[in-house]
């Protein structure tokens, strides 16, 4: 047992972590002013978010992906709050572990919403595949696996600060990394749907949905995993890297990297979901199941074509965000 590790023992639990961590420990300068900077941005895109909902709402256009990126904003604001609390609070090793969880857990709504974008072209342009149940199946899946990830993650982050046993630590470790890498893999699944949609021969029941072309919504999607990927791989990366002492971190450790490749990449993200208006190029009507409903070839389940208000406009309410 290390110098650092006896003194943490007679201390008690919680105990700090020895090893370096992304970002390190923050303090008043830099950590407070580039947090409070990109506090106010989230602040703005969840707004923005919020005011398109309710406005959409209003004409019976509910777009329910707009919530989870508003929830998605609340979620970072959080994330930054804390940070700057603990810059203010060193020595307090719950506060670290909250900061450290949020981290980790917010960008995950980007990966599963780009997921389902790439979802409804696949379902779109090969109808027969995109709705088949074993990709249903699949979906369903992928998205108990992100659930499963992020609880694994965060019982480790805090377990890891329980404890001193080696054993222990190392397991947790090994969940960290089991975790990550699951969800780099995930970032990488729109590419293949993706691939499948176009690479096949065009399907005669293909179909369109939303405003757009199908090309611009293709390349939002893929700018989008591109910026995931980027954003995950990092993570996955510095966490594969051998540990380093706390007292002699690695480049990749520093803040500017933690703030560009976390908080940077994802209001690029924001900004590029925001400025092409999602809300409008990735609307399905609600209740579709099956192939035809996003054209309307079908009529979906939900749809009351007597509804004043459907007649008037041609759309439905789209409620639900997992259609899978």
């Amino acid at each position: 047992m290390s110098q650092q590790q006896q003194q943490q023992h007679r201390t008690g639990p919680p105990y700090a972590p020895t090893t370096a961590s992304v970002g390190g420990l923050p303090s008043v300068i830099p950590d407070v002013p580039i947090s409070a900077v990109f506090v106010a941005m989230y602040v703005a895109f969840a707004a923005f978010n919020m005011t398109i909902y309710q406005i959409n709402s209003r004409r019976g256009h509910k777009f329910i992906p707009s919530v989870a990126l508003f929830g998605f904003c609340m979620a970072r604001i959080m994330t930054l709050v804390l940070r700057i609390v603990w810059s203010t609070r060193h020595t307090n090793v719950s506060l670290a572990v909250a900061a450290n969880i949020f981290v980790n857990a917010g960008i995950l709504i980007i990966y599963v919403l780009n997921l389902i974008f790439a979802q409804r072209i696949l379902r779109a342009r090969q109808p027969a595949i995109g709705w088949h149940m074993s990709l249903r199946i699949l979906y369903r899946i992928l998205f108990v696996g992100i659930a499963c990830a992020l609880i694994m993650v965060i019982t480790a982050l805090v377990l890891s600060v329980y404890s001193l046993d080696s054993y222990t630590l190392r397991a947790c470790r090994d969940v960290q990394l089991t975790s990550g890498t699951y969800l780099l893999v995930f970032t990488t699944i729109p590419v293949f749907l993706i691939a499948t949609a176009y690479l096949l021969p065009s399907s005669p029941a293909k179909e369109t949905f939303g405003e757009g072309s199908m090309r611009s919504k293709t390349i939002i999607v893929l700018l989008v995993t591109c910026l995931c990927m980027m954003n995950s791989g990092f993570k996955v990366g510095t966490a594969w890297s051998a540990p380093r002492p706390a007292n002699n971190p690695a480049w990749y450790h520093g803040k500017a990297p933690f703030y560009v490749f976390n908080f940077a990449l994802e209001i690029i993200i924001l900004s590029i979901l925001a400025s092409t208006r999602i809300d409008k190029r990735f609307y399905i009507p609600d209740g579709s199941r099956e192939p035809g409903h996003y054209s309307r070839r079908v009529e979906s389940p939900t749809e009351n074509v007597s509804d004043p208000s459907v007649e008037k406009d041609g759309k439905s309410e789209d409620r639900t965000l997992f259609d899978a």
